[in-house]
C-alpha cells in the first residue's frame, strides 16, 4: 500500500466497521442508536467477513476484495432497496434516511477498495520506472542495422 488512497480506505474500511460492530453492540442491548442492524445474525456473520477481508485488503489481495464486495452488496443492497421503496411511496422517516446513508455507504466502500486493488494489481503487473523508461522504451535510441554490414551467412567446417 503505497498511496495515499489505498491508505484511505483502508481507514474508512476500519472505521465503518467500528461503526457496525458498536451499533450491533448497543442494538443487542436495547440501546437506541442511530441505525440498527437490519438483520442481526447475518449482522454478526458479515462483521467477521468484513474483518477478515479487510485484513486481507491491506495486503492488496483479490479474492477478499471480491469477497467483501459480495458480502456488502447482498447485504446492504437489500437494505438499500427497501429504504429507497419507502422513499418512492411517500413513507420515510428520519430512520430511513440514515439506513440509506448507512447503506450506501456500506457499498461503496468495498466497492472502492475493489477498485482500488485492481488498480494496484495493474500497477504490479506494468511497473514504470521513470529513471530508465526514457531510455529503454524509446524508440530513438534503438539500434538501427547498418546497410553496409556483411548480411551472409558463413558456414566453417
Amino acid at each position: 500500500m503505497k498511496s495515499l488512497s489505498s491508505w484511505l480506505i483502508a481507514i474508512f474500511a476500519f472505521m465503518f466497521w467500528g461503526f457496525r460492530v458498536v451499533t450491533t453492540v448497543l442494538y443487542s442491548m436495547g440501546t437506541e442508536f442511530i441505525a440498527e442492524p437490519m438483520d442481526m445474525t447475518m449482522e454478526v456473520v458479515l462483521l467477521f467477513i468484513t474483518f477478515i477481508c479487510i485484513c486481507f485488503i491491506t495486503k492488496r489481495k483479490l479474492l477478499p476484495t471480491i469477497i467483501y464486495l459480495i458480502a456488502h452488496a447482498l447485504y446492504y443492497g437489500i437494505y438499500l432497496y427497501q429504504n429507497v421503496m419507502l422513499l418512492i411511496e411517500g413513507t420515510s422517516t428520519i430512520n430511513s434516511y440514515m439506513s440509506l446513508l448507512v447503506a450506501l455507504i456500506g457499498i461503496i466502500i468495498p466497492l472502492f477498495a475493489f477498485f482500488d486493488v485492481l488498480l494496484d494489481k495493474n500497477r504490479k503487473a506494468h511497473p514504470v520506472d521513470k529513471q530508465t523508461d526514457w531510455f529503454y522504451k524509446n524508440k530513438e535510441y534503438d539500434r538501427n542495422i547498418d546497410e553496409r554490414s556483411d548480411r551472409n551467412q558463413y558456414r566453417t567446417m
